[in-house]
């Protein structure tokens, strides 16, 4: 797996000063203001005569890959889109299965078409294992769905019996309801068991990761009942940060301010429309990524009749506030990310400028 670009190539001296002539990368959690960040920045450079070659914008997100759904994962809007171009957006339909290695395949598509039109990339997005991926080139693990099925199927049957603490408002008896009532009470007892399991197979992956964190156990575990493998035997992994040829800048943003942020941007979603965008996704089963997609499985439940309005956004709201803060701590992890204190979109952009002059 390549990057699709080589140090030194198409920097973004344009997004401020000469920047080593490195492709800039936005990070940060959720609700940060990373996009709107990356889309001034891209402005500024593109109103600037010297400017090496015009930006384009390449989305890190695994929830923007899909098509239709938009509202919920905060994807540019068509206007912003037409002034600035982006790419890995709108890739694959909802149903469709979409992998890390799909998405480093289009990365490296994208990356060689704006290379050849002389432009310059800017990359910005909270998928942090994505990010590694085509920053560092890692290339992950064998995947194998079947297995990684029926351990999701596993875990949902234990949250299903997982009694709810008295005073707890319960969507619904199903396993994706089961799921959401947890994600607001802070438990996951499917996922904690499979990671007792993991801990006895690969005690080092299991150290890696929060025992809440379903997605990555099952992926981790998965890998180990496959091969016959500790996942962590595969390559370096993500433990090591060497050097790249991107710059990356991170927006520092404190929890109040983000858990503000998240539910003003729950509003704005809702009143922009979004559960009439779940509804128009009909019942039809999401693939395994795009069903974890925030506020779009809580508005489903809702729908579905398993949980009042009021619920079902409260509980996304709660859910998404968790999964800001595992994008801080993995953020946080990585060295090579200078950081900038979250402010307007202006302030922010001016210290990207002074960071890189």
């Amino acid at each position: 797996m390549t990057t699709g670009i080589k140090s030194g190539e198409h920097g973004v001296g344009a997004m401020g000063g000469d920047g080593g002539h490195r492709p800039l990368v936005i990070v940060g959690p959720t609700a940060s203001g990373k996009s709107a960040l990356a889309l001034e920045l891209a402005r500024r450079a593109r109103s600037r005569t010297e400017t090496v070659g015009p930006p384009e914008l390449v989305s890190v997100d695994s929830m923007q890959v899909y098509r239709d759904m938009d509202i919920g994962t905060a994807k540019p809007t068509a206007p912003e889109q037409a002034e600035i171009p982006h790419h890995l957006i709108d890739l694959v339909e909802p149903a469709e299965r979409f992998t890390v290695v799909d998405y480093a395949d289009n990365f490296s598509s994208a990356m060689a078409d704006i290379a050849r039109r002389g432009a310059v990339p800017l990359l910005v997005g909270g998928t942090g294992l994505y990010l590694r991926a085509v920053v560092d080139g890692l290339t992950p693990p064998p995947e194998f769905t079947d297995i990684a099925t029926e351990l999701e199927s596993e875990a949902a049957a234990i949250s299903v019996a997982a009694p709810a603490p008295d005073g707890l408002t319960v969507c619904g008896g199903t396993a994706d309801s089961a799921a959401i009532r947890q994600a607001a009470e802070g438990r996951a007892p499917g996922a904690a068991v499979l990671h007792q399991r993991l801990a006895e197979l690969d005690p080092v992956a299991a150290s890696r990761m929060e025992p809440t964190n379903l997605r990555r156990i099952v992926r981790a575990l998965s890998v180990c009942l496959g091969t016959g493998q500790p996942f962590s035997s595969f390559g370096p992994g993500l433990q090591t940060y060497p050097e790249v040829p991107f710059r990356l800048v991170g927006i520092d943003v404190d929890r109040d301010t983000l858990d503000e942020r998240i539910a003003e941007r729950y509003r704005q979603q809702m009143d922009k429309g979004f559960l009439g965008e779940v509804r128009g996704l009909g019942e039809a089963p999401l693939s395994r990524t795009a069903a974890q997609a925030l506020g779009y499985k809580e508005l489903r439940a809702h729908l579905a009749g398993e949980c009042t309005l009021v619920e079902a956004l409260d509980v996304a709201a709660a859910r998404t506030r968790k999964f800001a803060r595992r994008q801080q701590r993995w953020f946080a992890r990585d060295p090579r990310i200078m950081w900038i204190p979250s402010g307007s979109t202006a302030e922010m952009a001016d210290r990207v400028q002074q960071l890189e002059a």
